[in-house]
């Protein structure tokens, strides 16, 4: 499997405060990993230095063997970043349709194709992104950045404060991207065994480190892993 992103020392916060120590890790073409921990370990400040808004102390990242260290926010995007944002940032005074082709770069993965994976979307393509659930909405800020036609999908808590019935469609529709798709993920979940049961790999984070690193089949299969290094749960 070729090497897609690489992260290298990465020290990383806010302001003066430190949240990530020394951060390395890599992730390989069509790779899915789980990133889990206690909330306040530094999940969010992981994906917020892979798209450039947090303060770096050291290190370094690079995707597709670029160094993308040095690239603003947007500038990594157009390098084959995508990110969905726990706040989903939706455009709320645009239709569906608008939302998509008002970021919609070339690719596979057009408007039409985002329909096809969201059916719901599909039939309130005409509404206007605040005339949408909280569930569509999230699906609607997939979908843009699917349509960014990234390299890399970062995804923060996407089933977080959702409907079971919605949760069951995010997770079918992450399976497609992850399995079938092939398309490269890191996803924040406190959730751990519904995303584990998605991806390929796992690491747990522990204030600002990375404790634990392992296949997500394993994680599942053999749970006190989870509970011994933080006392998670599963269920």
């Amino acid at each position: 499997m070729a090497e897609l992103l690489r992260i290298e020392g990465l020290s990383a916060g806010y302001g003066e405060a430190v949240v990530l120590s020394d951060i390395t890790l890599e992730v390989g073409e069509g790779q899915s990993l789980a990133l889990l921990g206690r909330n306040g370990v530094g999940k969010t400040t992981l994906v917020n230095s892979i798209i450039g808004v947090t303060r770096r102390r050291a290190g370094r990242i690079m995707l597709s063997g670029r160094d993308i260290t040095a690239l603003s926010p947007e500038g990594r995007a157009h390098a084959g970043i995508g990110w969905v944002p726990q706040e989903r940032n939706i455009f709320k005074s645009l239709t569906v349709t608008e939302n998509l082709t008002a970021v919609a770069r070339p690719g596979a993965w057009t408007p039409k194709r985002v329909f096809e994976m969201f059916p719901r979307l599909a039939e309130r393509k005409g509404n206007l992104g605040s005339q949408l659930s909280g569930g569509e909405q999230q699906m609607l800020a997939i979908g843009r950045a699917l349509a960014l036609n990234p390299k890399l999908l970062l995804l923060d808590e996407p089933t977080e404060g959702l409907a079971p019935i919605i949760i069951e469609e995010l997770l079918r529709a992450l399976k497609r991207l992850f399995r079938e798709e092939g398309l490269a993920a890191i996803v924040i979940e406190q959730h751990a065994k519904q995303i584990l049961g998605l991806t390929d790999e796992a690491i747990v984070l522990e204030r600002g480190r990375i404790v634990l690193r392992s296949g997500s089949p394993s994680l599942l299969a053999h749970p006190e892993r989870l509970e011994r290094h933080l006392g998670l749960v599963t269920a």
